[in-house]
């Protein structure tokens, strides 16, 4: 079988350091908001050129608590994609705003700066750009408008850890930034995990303190908080991993390009780049309309494949009433026709040919 992530290959390489951090973790006790995690938070900022990273229990939680730091709350509108995870539109719903979705670049799958021009309203108060699949937004036309119409620019993070644009890395381009570590992503923990970055210390304040029952003082609370702090002993693995991430996302873009290499001459459209910033492919996102097809070849080779992400948020349950008259043409064609295949930093050449060898007999 050939997992979408090799996650057993990845922790072969870095067990000897994970467990010892872990086991002197256990031996000092110090499990909540601990050494390593204030420890990981600094290593973070530094990477990311940010002045603050806070730690957080998840991807959720860091795009929540960095709308509420950012002053959005009931009445406001955010402006966002709908081709993502929902996570990004329940953060902006767990503030009481709504989620205003707009069009993607039908290339790059990122929102479409045109479309959030066109859906600006007396109500608008942010823009939430997905960084989707790994591929930075066009964040020089995004941050232009925001300043433009005075808009709070919060990045989602999730899928881009390590991603750059002009030398600067996502999440440190906006008002804030928010950044998961599911076990899967780029940088992932053993569990969940979460990080929001900002360059303002009131913002990073009350984000400190809204990760822990709104206290800055032990039993003394100023403001109604939630229990959202990153684990001690997730910082651990985060810790061994961030030391490799430039690495892990070299080999991801390198595996990225030997699968379009591999696969021009087919009936589908490999992944665009579109030089705006650096790609680091969190996902490997192809488009074919024998969509179908391909994927029940792969499987029955045991080769994994996934729909990311087969219902646009603007088409689902909990918001197509709201929704009702909505067209995002760009949007439902991508959804209607991608497919993403295995990636990780350990992937091989060898196997990547054996995955675009049944690619092939199933299209040609």
């Amino acid at each position: 079988m050939i997992p979408m992530v090799n996650l057993k290959a990845q922790y072969a390489e870095i067990k000897d350091e994970v467990e010892q951090g872990l086991a002197e973790t256990i031996a000092n006790c110090s499990f909540i908001l601990g050494p390593n995690v204030q420890a990981f938070e600094q290593e973070c900022a530094d990477y990311l050129g940010v002045k603050h990273a806070i730690g957080v229990a998840s991807g959720t939680d860091a795009l929540h608590l960095a709308l509420i730091a950012e002053g959005i709350g009931p009445g406001d509108e955010v402006i966002t994609t709908a081709f993502t995870f929902i996570a990004t539109a329940e953060a902006i719903r767990y503030v009481g705003a709504k989620p205003v979705f707009v069009d993607i670049d039908p290339k790059t799958f990122n929102i479409s700066p045109e479309a959030i021009e066109q859906a600006i309203t007396p109500n608008t108060k942010a823009v939430m750009p997905v960084h989707l699949f790994g591929q930075p937004a066009d964040m020089a036309r995004i941050t232009a408008i925001c300043s433009q119409h005075n808009l709070k620019l919060i990045e989602d993070c999730c899928q881009s850890f390590g991603a750059s644009i002009g030398g600067r890395q996502t999440g440190a381009i906006g008002d804030a930034g928010g950044y998961s570590f599911f076990p899967s992503k780029n940088l992932g923990a053993y569990g969940d995990g979460g990080l929001v970055v900002t360059n303002s210390d009131a913002a990073a304040e009350t984000i400190k303190m809204l990760r822990n029952h709104g206290s800055k003082v032990r039993y003394y609370h100023d403001i109604i908080g939630y229990n959202s702090r990153l684990d001690e002993m997730q910082a651990v693995i985060l810790r061994a991993k961030l030391k490799r991430i430039d690495r892990y996302n070299g080999a991801r873009r390198r595996a990225a390009h030997r699968y379009s290499e591999l696969m021009a001459d087919l009936p589908l459209t490999t992944p665009f780049e579109d030089g705006v910033g650096e790609h680091v492919y969190h996902q490997y996102t192809l488009l074919c309309d024998r969509r179908d097809e391909v994927m029940k070849a792969l499987q029955e080779n045991r080769i994994a494949s996934a729909i990311y992400y087969p219902v646009p948020l603007h088409r689902q349950n909990v918001f197509k009433d709201e929704c009702a008259g909505v067209s995002l043409p760009n949007t439902e064609k991508v959804a209607a026709t991608c497919l993403s295949l295995p990636i990780c930093s350990e992937l091989d050449d060898r196997t990547i040919e054996s995955i675009v060898k049944v690619i092939r007999a199933a299209l040609v």
